[in-house]
């Protein structure tokens, strides 16, 4: 199936640029486009809505990557509901929309929590993002804040503007006792226990919270893995799954717990001193559209020729 997927969106994406081929003589002129220099994260952000795909294909790494037949969440669930409707990054694999609709269904039944608050997921392509994320480019990230889903349906605006709820204490960097309540730690291990989930990013505060009051239970701890931000929601990523074969895997979870040296040295770097740099830091490039794997780049020309054409 990948295979075919893949043979399909390089004929239709050069089709669609050389329409005037050498068909006429009886065979297919093979077109190589020029390389498009194009801002990524603005050209994938741009893409409305997915060309229909009857398999869905995680292309690329995580952070550098696209998903062809991807899927849109229902905004509103029997208990979940998704945030920031503006932003239209509520796309991703079969997979993870099944992944999403047993997490919050399990947390309730099981756990007798209210629901889940869904945040950013992938753009209708993926791609990267304008802003916010480096990942969440192959339809298996999604974002979960650690506020509890309230009772009634929030309006788009509530959605919109309604602020997550910070876990942290920036000043002793724990977490914040008022705010991290069992609901959270709850919803946590209930997220490690699932086979299919490959990693858990959480602030590193939540991490040592987590590691002191998990006894003697400690093996779902390993994929907990302390990040950069992530004070206000966690960050759940998916095993690439069956079938996607151009997906590329994470490397294998270092052995143990995570919550000694592994975890010391995260409150280290953060505690250190900034250091002020001898010289302007220079910004980085931006990816641009030919940086990306050649599966991704088809896959946007072909969703773009598709827009013009039903315009």
């Amino acid at each position: 199936m990948a295979g075919s997927l893949k043979a399909r969106l390089l004929l239709l994406a050069v089709c669609c640029i050389a329409q005037s081929s050498l068909q006429s003589e009886g065979f297919a002129a093979e077109v190589t486009p020029e390389p498009d220099h194009r801002e990524a994260k603005k050209a994938f952000a741009a893409i409305r809505e997915p060309l229909p795909e009857p398999t869905a294909q995680a292309i690329g790494h995580y952070d550098r990557g696209c998903i062809a037949g991807a899927q849109k969440l229902a905004i509103t669930g029997p208990a979940w509901q998704v945030m920031r409707l503006s932003r239209n990054r509520m796309w991703g694999h079969p997979i993870l929309l099944a992944f999403i609709r047993k997490l919050a269904a399990d947390t309730h039944r099981l756990d007798g929590l209210s629901g889940i608050l869904v945040g950013d997921m992938a753009q209708p392509i993926g791609g990267p993002l304008l802003g916010g994320h480096a990942s969440h480019q192959i339809g298996l990230d999604v974002d979960i804040w650690y506020t509890p889903m309230p009772s009634h349906v929030l309006t788009e605006e509530e959605r919109d503007k309604l602020s997550a709820t910070n876990m942290v204490d920036a000043a002793s960097l724990t977490v914040n006792k008022v705010a991290w309540t069992p609901f959270q730690a709850k919803l946590l291990h209930r997220t490690a226990s699932y086979p299919e989930v490959a990693r858990i990013f959480v602030h590193p505060a939540v991490k040592k919270a987590l590691c002191e009051a998990a006894g003697e239970n400690r093996a779902w701890l390993q994929k907990i893995r302390p990040w950069f931000q992530h004070d206000d929601h966690f960050h759940i990523r998916l095993n690439c799954p069956a079938g996607s074969s151009s997906c590329i895997p994470q490397a294998a979870l270092p052995p143990g717990d995570g919550c000694g040296e592994e975890l010391d040295q995260w409150f280290k770097r953060l505690r250190a001193p900034p250091v002020k740099p001898k010289k302007p830091p220079v910004p980085a490039k931006p990816i641009l559209v030919f940086d990306m794997p050649k599966e991704c780049q088809a896959l946007l020309r072909a969703t773009e020729q598709a827009g013009k054409t039903q315009r």
